[in-house]
């Protein structure tokens, strides 16, 4: 197309665009009004009055390199395009190019005050369009700036495929390429490609876009939601006491909760095994005074302070975790729009992302304090971005690597990056004077780079001991345990856990060296002797192993405790992706999804359960076959436990039914409860002095109170799938798995998974008495919260009691 032709696009259904030269006399003014919106930010002109945009234009249009055009949708402009040779600009320095390559710059008009659904999408179509009717070109360059996520989500929806990170002189870029051939084959598919709603926000957002999500209606619903769960937990911990005042029906009842003399809470729950209240959300109402009030969390435990027990000194960081929590849960309320059964047939990281819970049992469990509010929607999973990883070289003087056999550091390298980036990275090694054999590259969460390594490890990189390398080619998706990263680009690699250190649900989120480096040890001890079990060969029980680490030893912490969270600052390592090993007609799915209510009501199990086509008993025998029975297997039989919460859990779906679990989080949670077993000397730690009344809080705490109470609501209010049946199966599951080894029958008495109640271990008393560090991981029991006993759910179900007619 010349500088005086014009070119046409037409969309059934949507309109037609026309592509024309771009004017300077007439085209710089509303440009000027579009670069200076806060939307433009990348544009690099929000400062700029309309003179700086003429001069800027002039200079552009008068290269022979370079022509910009402007769309028009109904004679009105809908972007303007900017078309170069890259060839001919500083764009060649950093990457091999082409002269059949076309790179272009678009800018889209701001939205109007009505939303046209898929609007980017026709933009950036005909702008493909355009562009390859060009018999000359055979593959489009864009290089967004690398915090540009909304330019990423379109052009990977129109066929860009992304490319390595560049550092641009004015600019940390991220290149990506549209060949004519994938131009082509998206061209014959009559669909749009949808892209993720959560995916919307950009890393660098405007003062406005920060706290765009929060509004009254949200703000009040996250309130209801949290206080109702913190009603709930608190009653099951016996921290507060809820009196029913009515019976009503089908076993549901009318409560009040009195706080002081002015304060009462009121609502309908349902009481369920467990200690467990099933609160009807809007039901709960606050009176002061007798009048009816707004409910609101944080006035919520400030009421409760003396009841509660939390120190003055502590109530402020424990507050300001509350918040987080509900600015987590506005921003998830806004922008999770994916029903119950549009969720039940998405892919691993759709539903990943549209986790809305955080843990079941912690009321504030989605603190990230630490991140500010454009971090929060560039590196919390519910924003759904895609993020590089940062790579430093660290001396092997001062870098520990441990890797199991088969991965030498080598051999890991060159799995994870390309040659081309080995090399980049080598080169900037050299460039400093050094030599690339005396380093390890170390992965980072970008995040920890800027806010804490950066800034703590200023005199390690004056001497070189570490040097910044720059980002690596491979996007990732922030995980629901948050430091846990999926590398989208290539799902079968590992994925990376890096240190992070945010607070979060009680713990700062570091990484111990003392744990990294002999985790592919205990990958390959317990792999040795888990593996070859034909029991769990059966049930196709695995743990994603953690199969290298990498840590960085700071010199001026390194004497001081082990636990020390700047000795915790610098340190990554890999997992085995679950991805790698499954079938084609397979697919992993967090076992967190099993509780997932969308916001708009709608619960998944059901939808994954219906469309399965088994019957709702079928699909619960699949799913506690897979799931419970390894962890009873491994703890009979070996005396190990883990900690197999829902976000720990891996469920491997074949047409909607569970059939194997992948089991994670394995280096610091991991424990020998018998000294009897013979564990190599690197990794005794693994050993837990444990009382014998404890040990099957494993399976109590962690899978029966800690995730089968909050199934059974689901499953009885939203499939008449009552509590009894629930536990019948769970117990029937349990006697299933208990015939099979008769000869384990003296073990299977001494700890009986019968009995009539077990230990009340609290999770939230946990978090109330130390906010920081919940957990001692050199005795795991020692800070644990016991509250009495809870009944146990199943002891009823117990063949022996029923034929002695003994009472429960």
């Amino acid at each position: 197309m010349s500088d005086t032709e014009t070119f046409r696009r037409a969309f059934d259904g949507f309109g037609e665009f026309v592509f024309r030269p771009f004017d300077l006399r007439h085209d710089c003014q509303f440009l000027h009004d579009w670069v200076t919106r806060d939307y433009a930010y990348f544009w690099g002109l929000l400062d700029a009055g309309l003179d700086e945009v003429i001069k800027e234009y002039s200079e552009l249009t008068g290269r022979e390199d370079y022509a910009v055009f402007v769309g028009e949708l109904e004679d009105k402009p809908a972007f303007v395009l900017e078309r170069y040779d890259p060839g001919k600009d500083l764009i060649r320095d950093f990457y091999p190019a082409q002269t059949s390559d076309c790179g272009i710059h678009v800018i889209v008009a701001p939205p109007g005050q009505e939303t046209i659904a898929d609007f980017t999408w026709y933009v950036f179509t005909a702008i493909n369009d355009f562009v390859f009717s060009c018999s000359q070109v055979e593959r489009v360059l864009v290089e967004p700036d690398i915090r540009n996520k909304k330019m990423f989500a379109i052009c990977e929806r129109v066929g860009f495929t992304l490319d390595k990170v560049v550092e641009l002189p004015h600019k940390t870029a991220q290149l990506a390429f549209c060949t004519r051939q994938r131009y082509q084959e998206l061209k014959h598919s009559p669909n749009i490609k949808r892209r993720s709603v959560m995916n919307n926000f950009d890393n660098a957002v405007s003062p406005q876009q920060a706290v765009a999500h929060i509004s009254t209606k949200n703000w009040r619903r996250a309130n209801r939601h949290l206080v109702r769960k913190a009603i709930a937990e608190f009653s099951h911990e016996r921290l507060i006491t809820p009196i029913k005042s009515k019976t009503l029906e089908s076993g549901w009842g009318h409560y009040y909760l009195v706080l002081s003399e002015q304060v009462r809470y009121e609502f309908n729950a349902k009481p369920l095994r467990l200690n467990h209240l099933n609160i009807a959300i809007n039901s709960l109402h606050k009176y002061q005074d007798g009048e009816e009030e707004a409910i609101d969390a944080v006035v919520f435990i400030k009421e409760l302070q003396r009841t509660l027990d939390i120190h003055a000194d502590k109530l402020p960081l424990y507050l300001e975790e509350i918040i987080s929590t509900l600015h987590g849960a506005v921003y998830k309320f806004e922008n999770n729009r994916l029903g119950a059964k549009r969720l039940a047939e998405a892919d691993f990281q759709t539903i990943e992302q549209a986790m809305f819970e955080g843990h079941p049992g912690f009321i504030a469990n989605n603190g990230r304090i630490g991140f500010n509010s454009s971090e929060y929607q560039s590196y919390a999973p519910e924003a759904g971005n895609l993020f590089s990883l940062l790579w430093l070289a660290g001396t092997k003087e001062k870098t520990c690597y441990a890797g199991i056999d088969a991965l030498p550091y080598e051999t890991l390298i060159k799995q994870e990056l390309d040659e081309q980036t080995i090399a980049r990275f080598n080169q900037i090694i050299k460039e400093k004077g050094a030599e690339p054999n005396d380093y390890f590259f170390i992965p980072v969460h970008p995040w920890q780079w800027f806010n804490k390594v950066a800034n703590v490890f200023s005199s390690e990189i004056a001497d070189n001991s570490l040097i910044c390398l720059g980002y690596s080619p491979d996007q990732y998706l922030a995980q629901q345990s948050i430091r846990t990263l999926f590398n989208n680009s290539s799902p079968k690699k590992f994925y990376v856990k890096s240190a992070l250190s945010i607070l979060n649900m009680g713990f700062m989120r570091g990484l111990p060296m003392y744990y990294l480096g002999t985790a592919p040890k205990m990958a390959t001890w317990l792999e040795a002797l888990l593996y070859n079990d034909p029991y769990l060969q059966q049930t196709g029980f695995r743990m994603l192993s953690e199969v290298a680490s990498v840590s960085y030893r700071h010199p001026c912490f390194e004497e001081l405790s082990p636990h020390n969270d700047f000795n915790k600052m610098l340190a990554s390592l890999w997992r085995e992706s679950p991805c790698a090993t499954l079938r084609k007609d397979q697919k992993p799915m967090t076992m967190a999804a099993l509780l997932h209510v969308c916001p708009n009501g709608e619960a998944l199990l059901p939808e994954l359960i219906k469309a399965s086509g088994k019957t709702l008993d079928e699909w619960l025998q699949a799913y506690l076959t897979a799931y419970l029975a390894p962890m009873l297997h491994c703890f009979y039989h070996y005396d190990l436990v883990f900690m197999p919460h829902g976000e720990n859990i891996i469920l491997v779906m074949e047409n909607q039914v569970p059939v194997a679990c992948f089991l994670k989080d394995i280096t610091e949670e991991a424990v020998m409860l018998s000294q009897d077993v013979a564990l190599p000397e690197h990794l005794k730690r693994m050993y837990a002095e444990v009382p014998e009344d404890v040990k099957l809080l494993s399976i109590f705490t962690d899978i029966f109170d800690g995730f089968f109470r909050y199934m059974v609501p689901i499953l009885d209010e939203y499939c008449g799938y009552n509590e009894t049946q629930f536990w019948r199966q769970v117990a029937q599951s349990i006697l299933d798995y208990q015939a099979l080894y008769p000869q384990c029958a003296d073990k299977f008495k001494r700890y009986d998974l019968f009995a009539s109640e077990f230990k009340l271990s609290c999770l939230n008393r946990l978090q109330l008495n130390n906010h920081k560090q919940m957990i001692d991981l050199d005795d795991p029991v020692a800070l644990l919260q016991f509250s009495g006993t809870l009944k146990n759910p199943i002891s009823e179900f117990n063949k022996e009691r029923v034929r002695n007619n003994v009472p429960v």
